[in-house]
């Protein structure tokens, strides 16, 4: 069999990562980067020091308008399907890499595999909402990392012919071509291997760090806060006034718009110990180490999750709801007085039971690939 991956964006290497260990036993993977992420702190780390296998080929749509970049993505991948001839293509989560992934499958009629489908914040206007549904309709199987994604799948009308539909890993549900299966987390696989293998570690300005517990982690890299200077700045004036140490590794779109907006200010509060991006384990690290999470980041709202860290979020609304129905994580948006109570509340959430799978969702993407789409 051969499968034609998709990657673009930090989040989707690490998942890549972690199911190409998986296929690559036993079928061929072209493992393709659309160069959404083209920051060296973002991608290449993970191709020259995770174990993630190299791209075979790399589209260089990065540095290019929205539209401009998915049309570029879009022509490149099908390209590529179209000379490779692949049996499936499989991409993840709802960047524009993915968007640009389900299109070319489409138009080339090669079969969709949607890993984190099912996910829905109840937000259409947000980019990613519109990406997550426009790609499950695409695709011919739809790996769910939990119960509530197959849900969510069934209120828009993807069921069986009875409307009976069961989250359980093994379980399927066609409907116009379609399988959904419940599969667990791939996040959940990559953050077992790197705590199990201790590569664990601290980033290179551990110097600088405060003690494990002593600090709070903050990330902010989505367009709804870091391209909006008021919300922007209500974000980074909460931060310094919490009167802890707050670590702030800086995304790429993060520090631009900082210095666009004239915020560099708030970087330089003592409060703050400003670092690079940090790579997976490095963030790792940070996460587990921290004493509070403050994000806006899908990704790190999970791995808070498993790390039994509570969770402040920075949007107001999330499609992990399972961490917020169980008062692990809390909803603040920018709102500085609920950030402020949100950082000084009790942690009383319940991180029993395992929502997102047990951490095997990699060997049975993989399974399951085999099942539905090896030549016979």
């Amino acid at each position: 069999m051969k499968i034609a991956t998709v990657v673009g964006t930090r989040p989707q290497f690490i998942k890549a990562m972690m199911v190409s260990k998986a296929v690559r036993k036993n079928h061929d993977e072209i493992l393709i980067h659309t160069g959404q992420h083209c920051d060296a702190n973002m991608s290449q780390v993970f191709f020259s020091g995770r174990g993630c296998p190299a791209p075979d080929y790399y589209i260089d749509a990065g540095l290019a308008a929205p539209g401009r970049q998915l049309a570029k993505m879009f022509d490149g991948l099908k390209a590529v399907f179209e000379w490779e001839k692949p049996d499936v293509v499989v991409v993840y989560g709802d960047s524009r890499s993915t968007l640009a992934g389900a299109l070319a499958a489409s138009k080339t009629g090669i079969p969709l595999a949607h890993v984190e489908a099912g996910l829905r914040c109840g937000k259409r206007a947000m980019p990613e909402e519109f990406i997550r549904e426009l790609t499950d309709y695409l695709s011919a199987i739809l790996f769910c990392p939990s119960e509530i994604a197959v849900r969510n799948l069934n209120k828009e009308g993807i069921i069986n012919g009875n409307g009976a539909a069961s989250g359980k890993e093994t379980d399927t549900v066609r409907f116009r071509g379609s399988i959904i299966v419940n599969v667990g987390d791939v996040m959940y696989d990559a953050l077992q291997e790197c705590l199990n293998n201790g590569n664990c570690s601290p980033p290179s300005a551990a110097g600088r760090l405060p003690e494990p517990g002593e600090y709070l982690l903050a990330t902010v890299h989505r367009a709804e806060n870091a391209d909006k200077k008021e919300r922007l700045s209500v974000i980074l004036e909460s931060l310094v006034t919490l009167g802890e140490k707050v670590v702030f590794p800086v995304h790429p779109r993060t520090m631009k718009r900082i210095s666009e907006f004239n915020l560099g200010g708030y970087l330089a509060h003592p409060n703050m110990v400003v670092i690079d991006p940090a790579g997976y384990d490095e963030m790792i690290w940070l996460c587990k180490n921290a004493r509070k999470i403050i994000t806006d980041s899908g990704g790190v709202q999970k791995e808070a999750f498993y790390l039994r860290v509570p969770c402040i979020t920075l949007r107001e609304e999330t499609e992990w709801t399972e961490t917020v129905e169980r008062g692990c994580n809390v909803l603040v948006g920018c709102d500085r007085r609920l950030i402020l109570e949100a950082v000084g509340a009790s942690a009383r959430g319940d991180w029993s039971g395992s929502p997102y799978g047990q951490g095997n969702a990699s060997w049975l993407i993989s399974r399951l690939l085999e099942e539905y789409f090896c030549p016979r």
